[in-house]
């Protein structure tokens, strides 16, 4: 029995597949994607991007591959990044077979968008050869022309239609290495799709609420639609789409997962929302410590609270904490007992500092538990 069980999630049981050397689905983690917006052909300005996005901490990128210049340079990319890259081909099957030879982890397409059978077949071949994944991208804005006759309009039963029928394109050639997406801009929709989908199929699932819009937006949109399917315990890998900076959706993507319980990285803050109460301008606080902060990767908490009515209570649940006290001066606790206090001005600075040398201490003991086992 979980001491908490009010906060268990039983996962939906699926196969696993490999993208690259990424496991996705079976159990493994869930995993965090975003995708490039940088001309594919100009590899430095994507490798560039992919830089920054494997700092923010992704799992896996999507590189889009819209015509030759793009997948000429698809392997200098490839070879440059430390995370599995997806080959997103939409209606050019030659594309497909060029990212595959130049190193894609995994194709984005969508089989019944290529063509006939035998460039399926081409496709399935060099996926096979080379140890690509596929993953099927059903999306509500391009669903085939009979199914929107048949249905009328977008619908969960036309988009889990659309996936099967892709899903048969791929075991009709003996193929089974792939993960499917059924994604809407409407996140009733999205939702009701995946729920239909994960009935049905046994393999991983990609979540996302497509065309989400903004930052703002599109975070809360995102993490409606993506969050109630995973804490339904549907979703393998998640990719929050942003009109935004890719790095900036890895953060969403891990800010969803890490509310949930369901994967941690970083530095999780505690913060009240402030009022008159504060000690200390707690807004633009908790905005320079998360600035500060991006570098830490190490999974812990900070509560940064303006007062003492809520302070302490948090701070015992917290690594580090931060409560505002009177005349400038602010009681820090660590692992939830009060141990020194800080003034105003050198609250930014010792709070870093605090948490950098715990991160370095978190990892330390990890380094030592792990020799101990091997």
């Amino acid at each position: 029995m979980s001491i908490r069980p009010w906060r268990d999630i039983t996962r939906r049981t699926s196969r696993q597949i490999m993208v690259g050397t990424v496991p996705v689905g079976g159990g493994a983690p869930v995993t965090v994607q975003t995708m490039t917006n940088t001309p594919t052909s100009d590899a430095k300005a994507t490798i560039d991007q992919i830089r920054r996005c494997e700092e923010a901490g992704a799992d896996i990128i999507r590189v889009s591959c819209p015509d030759v210049e793009s997948t000429a340079a698809f392997r200098q990319i490839t070879r440059a990044a430390k995370v599995p890259i997806v080959a997103d081909i939409h209606f050019h099957y030659k594309r497909a077979l060029e990212a595959a030879d130049a190193g894609a982890a995994c194709l984005r397409i969508n089989p019944g968008n290529i063509g006939s059978s035998d460039r399926v077949a081409e496709v399935v071949r060099a996926a096979k050869a080379n140890g690509c994944a596929i993953r099927i991208g059903v999306n509500a804005g391009s669903l085939e022309k009979d199914l929107l006759e048949k249905y009328g309009e977008p619908c969960p039963e036309a988009l889990v239609e659309s996936a099967l029928d892709h899903i048969k394109l791929l075991q009709d050639h003996d193929f089974h290495e792939y993960k499917v997406a059924v994604k809407a801009s409407d996140v009733f929709l999205a939702v009701s799709a995946y729920m239909g989908l994960a009935e049905a199929v046994d393999c991983p699932l990609h979540l996302g609420i497509t065309e989400a819009g903004g930052l703002i937006g599109g975070t809360v949109k995102s993490a409606i639609g993506i969050g109630n399917l995973l804490w339904a315990g549907i979703g393998d890998t998640i990719r929050v789409s942003l009109s935004a900076e890719p790095e900036e959706e890895v953060r969403v993507g891990y800010e969803i997962l890490k509310s949930l319980g369901i994967r941690t990285r970083g530095v999780r803050v505690v913060s009240c929302p402030s009022c008159a109460r504060q000690g200390f301008d707690v807004i633009r606080t908790v905005e320079k410590l998360e600035d500060r902060l991006r570098h830490i990767s190490t999974p812990m908490s900070l509560s940064v609270l303006g007062c003492v009515v809520n302070g302490p209570g948090e701070a015992r649940e917290t690594d580090i904490g931060i409560t505002g006290g009177g005349n400038g001066k602010h009681m820090v606790y660590l692992s939830g007992v009060t141990d020194h206090h800080v003034q105003d001005a050198d609250m930014i600075e010792h709070i870093v500092k605090l948490v950098e040398a715990k991160a370095a201490e978190i990892e330390a003991a990890n380094a030592t538990a792990q020799q101990a086992a091997e």
